[in-house]
């Protein structure tokens, strides 16, 4: 099957990226792209926007969602496409993890408070708007504040693993959202699996669970990505029988890096996601 140029991973302001999802759609059909999925952080917010930007632009507009789950104490991503994004059981589920990043919020902010820094959580709900709350956020704040200098700095001294800013919260299990996802017609993915600082033998391991909590397909192409990694992957997912995902994880102009569409395409010899969605 010859896939068209594509893009299963980004963002819009729906979460933390930084363009509308008209925006954003704009930008994708600029770049080339003619299938798209929006996968905003515990969020189908965008989809209605989108979809007829989408439609004006002639692209295809996947339902897609990035869902945070967790895999025994770690916190792991899980892109779902091809679902029902008007699903009640969907709705009640993302109001759930609403309420989660709110709190979350509200504890980073105390947290940050008792390391002598000014109260934050106004400016981030500001600066998240309607969308989802997230770390990123944070980052932006402490920049506006004149904390730090780089939101890389934020992470790197307040908000990254094992610093203050890093609140543990009781997300869903892995198992509890592959089943949310495979209730209203969708596939599970696991997202830019380098991403969680595991060893190969962890990853696999990670792989693993995840198949047997009904995991269908795994990312093994997005920006960032070293070439070894995307191949030791692609062995992976060809060795375990799972499907192949890719996509930019694009959040914002200006990083030349990270753009809509561009990432280097899976090994054919994969079975690619979109030939079961297209």
């Amino acid at each position: 099957m010859v896939l068209p140029k594509y893009d299963l991973h980004c963002h819009t302001t729906a979460s933390d990226g930084m363009l509308s999802p008209v925006e954003l759609v704009a930008r994708a059909a600029d770049q080339g792209v003619e299938v798209l999925a929006i996968t905003d952080h515990d969020s189908v917010a965008a989809l209605h926007q989108a979809s007829a930007a989408a439609k004006a632009a002639n692209m295809r507009l996947l339902p897609g969602v990035e869902l945070t789950a967790c895999w025994g104490s770690r916190v792991v991503h899980l892109v779902g496409l091809g679902f029902d994004p008007a699903a009640p059981s969907l709705q009640r589920y993302l109001e759930g993890l609403t309420e989660l990043r709110r709190d979350r919020a509200q504890r980073i902010a105390k947290k940050l408070i008792g390391r002598k820094l000014p109260d934050l959580l106004p400016a981030v709900l500001e600066l998240a708007g309607d969308g989802q709350v997230g770390r990123p956020h944070f980052a932006m704040a402490l920049v506006a504040a004149g904390v730090c200098e780089t939101e890389q700095q934020a992470f790197k001294n307040y908000l990254g693993t094992g610093k203050v800013g890093d609140v543990q919260m009781a997300w869903p299990a892995m198992s509890v959202a592959l089943d949310l996802l495979h209730g209203i017609g969708g596939v599970g993915i696991l997202a830019h699996p380098t991403k969680y600082r595991l060893t190969f033998t962890r990853l696999r391991s990670l792989l693993t669970d995840f198949i047997a909590a009904g995991g269908d397909g795994v990312e093994v192409s997005y920006s960032g990505i070293k070439p070894e990694h995307q191949r030791e992957l692609q062995k992976i997912a060809r060795k375990m029988d799972l499907m192949v995902s890719a996509g930019s994880d694009f959040h914002q102009p200006g990083k030349p890096w990270v753009e809509l569409g561009r990432f280097q395409p899976p090994d054919t010899e994969c079975r690619h996601v979109l030939s079961s969605l297209l």
